[in-house]
């Protein structure tokens, strides 16, 4: 298993970072949702750290490529230190020469919902969980394998499961289509937004383009079905907003050929 959250702050020289420091109290296990949080990590190696609330700390995995909507992508995920439950909210840039030197988002964030008792399987090295975040979703697995990292650090694997939320790699890759943060709108790495004026000055640069070729139409589906209220027995801590669920219909608006409609998850 992991080491403890001791390795966290050994690490880091707070006096430097403005990482949260572990407080000295262990966190307690909170009664209701568990959380769980991606982080976007330009360190050395651009990554993404996939932490689960358990017990009061973050159980965390260094995902090198970040997570694919794709079940036949399995995913690296290398087993980290613990973090302090804090570090949810962490976002900003850790100085050069400190551990993890680089900037950091918010990548992801919300609650999971493990399948079966979360402590057996994750000693088991099977964790089977649902997502409910602001962009990953549905049915996933972390799977311990045999193969031993850098020093003794596990290596497992970060799987989608299949279901409706499932996509195959060609027709979409999540981090390339959603790289921003969650909480700010920033961007780390590859996909750093550049200034406003600097893209202008390149659009102005490049040679007049053909036009480009009409769209084919697209034929919308009858039906769409809208995310639906979770039930949990507290709302999640930290600055969520959340709504209550009250009794009433679920509306979608569709605009085609400039008509307007109004249906209900049920297409009426």
């Amino acid at each position: 298993m992991a080491k403890p959250a001791s390795e966290y702050t050994r690490k880091r020289n707070f006096d430097v970072t403005s990482e949260p420091a572990e407080s000295k109290r262990k966190g307690k296990a909170r009664s209701g949702a568990l959380s769980f949080v991606i982080q976007k990590h330009d360190a050395r190696n651009l990554h993404y750290d996939f932490r689960l609330e358990l017990d009061g700390t973050l159980k965390s995995w260094a995902v090198p490529k970040g997570p694919s909507l794709d079940p036949k992508q399995k995913r690296l995920a290398v087993h980290v230190e613990d973090h302090p439950l804090d570090y949810a909210a962490f976002e900003g840039s850790i100085p050069k020469g400190q551990y993890g030197g680089g900037d950091v988002i918010v990548w992801d964030r919300g609650i999971w919902q493990p399948h079966g008792d979360p402590r057996k399987t994750y000693a088991d090295g099977k964790l089977k969980f649902t997502l409910i975040g602001e962009k990953l979703s549905g049915e996933w697995a972390l799977v311990r394998t045999r193969l031993k990292g850098s020093g003794s650090k596990e290596q497992w694997l970060l799987i989608k499961e299949k279901d409706d939320i499932a996509r195959p790699a060609a027709e979409y890759d999540i981090t390339e289509a959603q790289p921003q943060s969650v909480i700010s709108g920033a961007h780390v790495g590859a996909g750093r937004s550049a200034p406003a004026k600097s893209k202008a000055k390149a659009v102005e640069a490049k040679p007049a383009r053909k036009p480009a070729p009409k769209k084919a139409n697209v034929v919308f589906p009858d039906t769409l079905a809208p995310q639906l209220a979770t039930l949990v027995d507290a709302p999640p801590a930290g600055d969520w907003l959340y709504e209550i669920k009250f009794d009433g219909y679920r509306m979608l608006t569709r605009i085609q050929n400039d008509e307007v409609r109004l249906f209900t998850r049920n297409g009426n």
